[in-house]
């Protein structure tokens, strides 16, 4: 079974096709990166207007790249939410006239259940149960996955997400775009442990996180102190931030492995592919005997792959989307 996946949720225009829920035959992305970065974060409206200047371009490229004809072509699986609802509409849009052009059927797919199950295009041997941290730019949420389409809610961010913070951080202090990017770098030259920022909701009964209360921290600290200060420990100040962020996910992510008994975890999202996170994750796993498993980087941040081999799995369930199917910005999983 051959699908053609496109995810158009934020700012990267993707397309993928994918062989039987496993082999990436082709990813080709187009970012935005030069568009947003003179404003320090994405712009919805330039976002969904280079989607369409893009959109078509990137399909035929993973075509090509892949050297496969559209006759090939079994299912075409879209991202339909949750994300930019004018960005959404774009890839939904094309994916639905290819569909209904090459009769095939078209999947509309939750972007969160992408990223929860893209581990599986690269380790098939992840075994069910295991709990799933999925930490990017818009969301940071814990789930128990008991199987493909089984996802439990266990807690997540009741304010700003752990991607969005770094993103705020870093504009704050003069890092440019992308902020995740940005701080990760500079944080290898500080000392994580220099500033005692906090670590909200840490004692909490709850799965939930916060991280607008470190975001303010930073900003407190840094009017709080001349500019001269900040700029010669700049990257003391950046560590401690990140460190601060990594140890709130690190803390409710040993609270769900006690609380529900799972010991196996899966971290999803573009955040996962933050090394100091993945350091501190396989830190934990050692001392705790945990499995804690990490998708490779291209396939943490937003892509067509894992859209696709969502697709492929519904499709072969017999499952299909009505061409009525609208965006939805706020779809939850």
């Amino acid at each position: 079974m051959l699908i053609l996946g496109i995810e158009s949720s934020c700012d990267d225009c993707a397309a993928a096709l994918v062989k039987d829920g496993e082999a990436i035959l082709s990813h080709a992305i187009h970012s935005q990166f030069d568009i947003h970065k003179p404003y320090g974060g994405v712009v919805p409206e330039l976002a969904s207007r280079n989607h369409l200047e893009k959109i078509i371009p990137v399909i035929e490229a993973a075509m090509n790249d892949a050297r496969a004809d559209w006759t090939d072509v079994d299912g075409i699986a879209a991202t339909y939410g949750p994300g930019l609802v004018g960005s959404l509409l774009v890839g939904l849009s094309a994916a639905k006239a290819l569909a209904f052009a090459l009769d095939v059927p078209f999947l509309g797919v939750n972007h969160l259940e992408a990223h929860l199950t893209a581990i599986f295009l690269e380790d098939p041997t992840v075994s069910f149960p295991f709990l799933g941290l999925l930490v990017s730019g818009g969301h940071t949420s814990l789930y128990r996955v008991e199987a493909f389409g089984a996802y439990t809610l266990l807690g997540q961010t009741r304010d700003d997400a752990a991607g969005e913070a770094f993103d705020k951080v870093a504009k704050l202090l003069g890092l440019g775009y992308p902020g995740g990017i940005a701080v990760e770098r500079l944080s290898v030259r500080g000392d994580p442990r220099a500033f005692p920022f906090p670590r909200a909701m840490a004692s909490s009964k709850t799965l939930d996180f916060s991280f607008s209360g470190l975001k303010t921290a930073v900003r407190y600290f840094v009017q709080q102190h001349e500019p001269a200060f900040i700029e010669a420990r700049l990257a003391d100040v950046v560590a401690s931030f990140q460190e601060a962020a990594v140890d709130t996910l690190v803390i409710k992510v040993s609270q769900a492995v006690r609380s529900t008994g799972v010991q196996r975890i899966v971290v999803s999202g573009g955040v996962a592919s933050n090394k100091r996170l993945r350091a501190r994750l396989e830190d934990l796993a050692r001392t705790d005997g945990l499995d804690v498993r990490f998708p490779s980087p291209q396939l943490c941040t937003d892509n067509a792959a894992m859209v696709a081999a969502v697709g492929c799995r519904r499709f072969r369930l017999g499952e299909s989307s009505p061409f009525s199917l609208n965006a939805e910005p706020n779809l939850l999983l």
